[in-house]
């Protein structure tokens, strides 16, 4: 069935307290996806962030983001007054996230809604022991964080960093009511996101989420997991994430993740994985895969390197590890980030699975007739994108491509002047089955609106639109190319 939806993170959503939360303005933008006849609404990952506010670096692969608890609908529950947070300054800006200013003062508030919180609740309870699986390690990783300054978890001092029990039970008295907070704010995200996705779901709204295929080094994952990566007696990183360098860049990428001792992993049958595919099952319809390639072979740098120069690749898992997230995935669908350099391995891999790649509109203009990504070469079963988070906007991209491509461009679109629109509707008029425009292409907002630059650490992650942006004119325009599209 063709179908198309829009790519907006939930940080991104209007509100007065200066993130997107689960609250009001979600609701309407189901609303707004269904006025313009969409069927998805593309989400980032929703872990809680750490270094750089990355999604991409989560403090736990399992945990979610606090900061999208809806304060207003902690108010319906008396849990809030609303002078607690609506006179509380959350941004100058609105169209942009001050992680700095969240990280300072929205605990304060979140504090009074635990205070007011009946500890004893059974569904707080059932939820606790429920995910006691990564919950409890997760909670006291969190609590530990704060009590020694945010310092990562490899700063700190050795009995606990090195997890003995008596250090454990140590903390895990000392740090009870804060232990329990963070458990607490885990079971409201679950509450308000569960009723959300009903919401959407029952509007014929599908939801896809996103999972890193990395996590990040300082999270309660590797502290509490250790012997699943690849680690050294002291529990330090011996290898690390990364791509080779190419036409790119001369000494590749060094993202300094953690690498996964695979054979660990498959002594354990997986179990980490299946346990992670679950918890995405019931956060979201689809989900997609971050970094698929590395399911067939990953790049791995030496610990320590200052480039990527020194990186060899390995032999993944490959179809082991595809059938642990199949037999764990429920009626999930499931999506493959497949971008990048495909080996004939990965493209076998990939069709074995029988799950959707992606393309990418921009990709697709170097001036050559048969790169793949042109939409004259899409196939059915892949995602079209005209652009991802990591990528400008569409507006953004066009003002800066060189002569020789945007020549190439006008004439294989047939027009000597281009528009937004003519970008869009190449990739929703392409035959694959689903195609996702991000919503700045819809809104056609240049440079400033991008979401990430992938070689800058910090300053990501901020783009927001505002109450003003999603007009019944725009869902109109939407919905009447989604008709033409046949979508």
């Amino acid at each position: 069935m063709r179908a198309s939806g829009i790519l907006l993170p939930v940080f991104s959503l209007p509100s007065p307290y200066g993130i997107g939360t689960m609250g009001k303005a979600a609701y309407e933008f189901v609303d707004f996806l269904v006025s313009a006849k969409q069927k998805y609404w593309q989400i980032l990952p929703l872990g809680p962030t750490g270094y750089g506010d990355s999604p991409y670096q989560s403090f736990c692969s399992f945990a979610s983001n606090s900061y999208f608890i809806d304060l207003d609908i902690l108010e319906s529950k008396d849990l809030l007054l609303k002078e607690e947070y609506q006179n509380e300054p959350w941004g100058e800006n609105p169209d942009k996230v001050d992680y700095g200013l969240l990280y300072r003062k929205r605990n304060k508030v979140l504090e009074k809604a635990f205070n007011r919180f009946d500890k004893e609740n059974l569904s707080f309870k059932a939820f606790c022991r429920d995910n006691a699986y990564w919950i409890n390690d997760y909670a006291i990783f969190m609590s530990l964080k704060e009590h020694f300054d945010g310092k990562e978890w490899q700063s700190w001092p050795e009995d606990i960093r090195m997890r003995h029990n008596d250090a454990l039970v140590r903390y895990g008295t000392e740090l009870s009511e804060k232990i329990l907070f963070h458990k607490f704010l885990q079971f409201e995200f679950f509450n308000q996101w569960t009723q959300l996705k009903k919401y959407a779901n029952e509007k014929g709204i599908m939801i896809i989420g996103d999972i890193p295929i990395y996590v990040s080094p300082d999270s309660s994952d590797v502290w509490s997991r250790h012997y699943l990566f690849l680690t050294d007696e002291d529990r330090n990183l011996t290898s690390v994430a990364g791509v080779p360098p190419d036409a790119f860049s001369a000494t590749g990428q060094l993202w300094g993740n953690p690498l996964y001792d695979w054979d660990a992993m498959e002594q354990e049958d997986f179990y980490w994985w299946k346990q992670r595919t679950g918890m995405a099952s019931l956060l979201y319809d689809y989900v997609r895969i971050d970094h698929f390639i590395g399911i067939e072979r990953y790049f791995s740098i030496p610990a320590g390197s200052d480039t990527a120069a020194t990186g060899v690749y390995h032999q993944g898992p490959g179809m082991k590890l595809i059938d642990a997230i199949n037999q764990s995935r429920g009626n999930m669908g499931i999506i493959a980030e497949d971008l990048g350099v495909l080996t004939d391995n990965v493209r076998r891999l990939l069709e074995k699975t029988g799950y959707p790649g992606m393309k990418v509109l921009q990709f697709g203009f170097s001036g050559e007739p048969s790169n793949d990504n042109l939409p004259m070469h899409y196939k059915k079963n892949l995602i079209a994108y005209t652009g991802t988070h990591d990528n400008d906007t569409i507006l953004g991209w066009y003002k800066k491509l060189d002569r020789k491509n945007k020549d190439f461009l006008r004439k294989y679109l047939n027009r000597s002047r281009v528009h937004v629109y003519d970008l869009i509707f190449e990739t929703m008029k392409s035959v694959a089955n689903t195609a996702v425009v991000p919503i700045q292409d819809w809104l056609c907002q240049g440079s400033k609106s991008r979401i990430n630059f992938p070689s800058v650490a910090f300053g990501n992650w901020t783009y927001r639109i505002t109450d003003n942006m999603l007009t019944e004119s725009l869902a109109q325009k939407i919905s009447d190319m989604t008709a033409l599209c046949a979508r």
